[in-house]
């Protein structure tokens, strides 16, 4: 599992203080940059270089955040396949779980527009970091 710190900006928040649901979406992008270092290590976003292709997110919002209090972002992996892999994420803040989210990454070859399978030593890093969730 990978942890990551965020600081509410104030521009995240509303007029009550709550964080905009908006803001979910940048932090947990932060949440898989250690994700995506495992395929492209300097982070180069060149497109030759690029790796990854987002084709899927979702999100549950389970109580309000506020301004005024850090985040603890938390990804994992949940499933690895062939080409692609799930990540889940988690938002806690006052030691809460406020939020949860899936993003699902494809290895893509961004210059012959195809997918790839993920290398074996990638995939090895993947499983250090898999954690099955429950299906009910």
């Amino acid at each position: 599992m990978f942890i990551e710190k965020v600081t509410p900006r104030f521009g995240d928040a509303d007029g009550l203080r709550h964080i905009n649901n908006i803001a979910l979406v940048e932090w947990f992008e932060v949440g898989r940059n250690p994700i995506f270092r495992m395929f492209t290590p300097d982070l180069d976003l060149n497109y030759e270089n690029w790796k990854l292709i987002l084709v899927r997110t979702e999100f549950d919002y389970l109580g309000q955040m506020y301004y005024g209090h850090d985040v603890e972002i938390r990804s994992y992996i949940t499933h690895i396949g062939n080409t692609s892999f799930i990540i889940g994420h988690e938002a806690w803040q006052d030691e809460k779980l406020k939020a949860k989210g899936k993003a699902v990454l494809v290895h893509y070859d961004f210059l012959n527009q195809n997918t790839m399978p993920i290398p074996d030593d990638i995939r090895a890093q993947l499983k250090e970091h898999l954690i099955i969730e429950d299906k009910k």
